[in-house]
């Protein structure tokens, strides 16, 4: 499986600002092999067009093609985070189960050993930090974020530190070279424009025999075939890659990386059948209101069927836990 990035000629500039190209070949392995998965609206502020999610025939990368440009990502990505985030997340997820999976997560990464500094990229509001403190309580938790968020995390000092931008944001890595034990991406890589220019800087940023921690929704989820458009992973526009756990393993692994776990089953939210629900009913207040009794009992089902769910391709999500070898 190719595990260099593949790059094509520059394709002429989009007439749209919020869109580049479209690509006819797969960003991850350079193949012509492309599929469409889904064309999907802005469920939330639907506003016109559609957006395109393709997957390579080859390698099984999925990816919104065309892409945002960095204007059109900035754009729908403050949107989502400063007026829909809190509404739509508190219809599917209560913030007490948000607390008990960040507590679980903390716990079962509690294997590791302790740590001095962490690095929470994509960290948002810090909540992660937060939970992990209680696991961790000689560790200096630091922050990093595309938006204003993590500079209230700071404030509010579930962070010690907040960075705003990405990893591969240039001269971020220069400042943050080999400063942290972990660095984590919890749900992050999806959001990311290069998804392998993130994963090198977060090795570049991590001390040699650190650990990274990836946590990724997975494409393969039988879910995402059911539900199509409605599965709520797919997160468009604000989606750019997916990417089946072979792959992320296999670049890991050419970047110098040793894997000591890959785990499909605590990463599974159960939210797929609620997410599809709230999505479906998000178009209209009145229609949100009726469409309350069948998103509680969506979410009974979820959570009840959840252990049986984390077993089979019906997991939703997987997380690979990795070191940097010392060499």
């Amino acid at each position: 499986m190719p595990t260099s990035p593949f790059t094509p000629t520059i394709p002429p500039r989009s007439a749209d600002p919020f869109l580049e190209p479209r690509r006819e070949n797969c960003p991850w392995c350079g193949s012509a092999r492309l599929r469409t998965r889904v064309r999907a609206g802005d469920p939330l502020r639907h506003r016109p067009g559609r957006f395109v999610v393709d997957q390579c025939r080859d390698c099984a990368h999925v990816f919104q093609n065309p892409r945002l440009t960095a204007e059109g990502f900035t754009f729908f990505h403050r949107d989502f985070y400063e007026r829909h985030l809190e509404e739509f997340t508190a219809r599917i997820l209560s913030a007490d189960a948000v607390r008990r999976r960040h507590r679980a997560t903390a716990r079962k990464l509690s294997a590791l050993a302790e740590a001095e500094s962490w690095l929470d990229v994509g960290t948002g509001h810090a909540r992660f930090p937060e939970a992990a403190k209680e696991f961790f309580p000689y560790t200096s938790f630091d922050g990093l974020d595309p938006t204003a968020r993590v500079q209230q995390a700071q404030l509010e000092e579930r962070v010690e530190e907040a960075h705003r931008g990405y990893l591969s944001t240039p001269g971020m890595t220069a400042r943050l070279r080999a400063r942290y034990d972990v660095v984590s991406m919890f749900r992050h890589v999806e959001h990311a424009p290069d998804p392998r220019a993130e994963l090198r800087a977060a090795l570049t940023v991590l001390r040699p025999g650190g650990h990274l921690v990836v946590e990724v929704a997975d494409p393969r989820c039988a879910f995402a075939a059911l539900l199509g458009r409605l599965w709520l992973p797919y997160g468009q526009p604000r989606h750019l890659h997916l990417m089946p756990l072979a792959n992320l393993r296999a670049e890991l692994e050419s970047l110098g990386c040793t894997i000591l776990v890959t785990d499909r089953r605590a990463p599974h939210i159960p939210y797929d059948l609620s997410g599809a629900v709230a999505l479906a009913s998000a178009p209209h207040p009145l229609l949100r209101i009726a469409a309350a009794p069948l998103l509680d009992l969506a979410s009974a089902v979820d959570h009840i069927l959840a252990p049986l769910f984390r077993r089979t391709t019906f997991s939703n999500a997987y997380r690979i836990v990795a070191r940097k070898d010392r060499g």
